[in-house]
């Protein structure tokens, strides 16, 4: 299911054919280096990943992390979407993009799109978000999303201090020709 369209992409909900690209974006070094070895290491383990993590994700809160391919068809280039987790007081606003789409906007292009959907089809008035606190092209991209540090953390099992960033939402954008 589609849930948002940009002026360069397309953003979907994940289904089990997308295992070859999770399999190829979770495997890239800078995803192990920044965001960490989720255990996806064949197509056969990133559909369970994709079932047991997203597709659950989606029935239980309505939202997770949305596929972005580009809007006019070719290959998938990354994740954008929301996260509840243990931890946090709000949702996690996330994404990662493989390294042959690095440089042309598209995580801001398709971070902002969601930081939308958050406020107008969700209705949340804040999100967070959690990154290594030397990631600077993530931060760099966090702040000019509008999101400023609130604090270092340690997610519950983990063993790395996390720099967590958050920002209001405001009130819902009504839809074009709403009352």
């Amino acid at each position: 299911m589609i849930v948002a369209t940009t002026a360069r992409l397309v953003l979907r909900e994940l289904v089990p054919d997308d295992a070859s690209f999770l399999l190829e974006l979770m495997t890239e070094p800078a995803f192990l280096r920044w965001i960490g070895d989720r255990g996806v290491h064949n197509e056969a383990a990133a559909r369970a990943f994709i079932a047991r993590r997203w597709l659950a994700h989606y029935a239980e809160h309505g939202f997770g992390h949305w596929l972005a391919s580009p809007r006019d068809g070719g290959a998938p280039l990354g994740l954008a979407g929301l996260v509840r987790r243990d931890g946090l007081e709000h949702p996690d606003i996330g994404y990662a993009f493989v390294e042959r789409a690095w440089g042309r906007g598209y995580a801001f292009e398709a971070a902002s799109a969601v930081r939308d959907l958050a406020r107008d089809r969700f209705g949340l008035e804040r999100l967070q978000a959690i990154v290594l606190p030397d990631h600077v092209a993530s931060i760099r991209l966090l702040t000019r999303l509008g999101f400023a540090y609130e604090r270092t953390t340690r997610l519950p099992g983990e063993d790395v201090d996390l720099a967590v960033y958050g920002r209001g939402l405001g009130p819902a954008t009504p839809a074009p020709g709403s009352p």
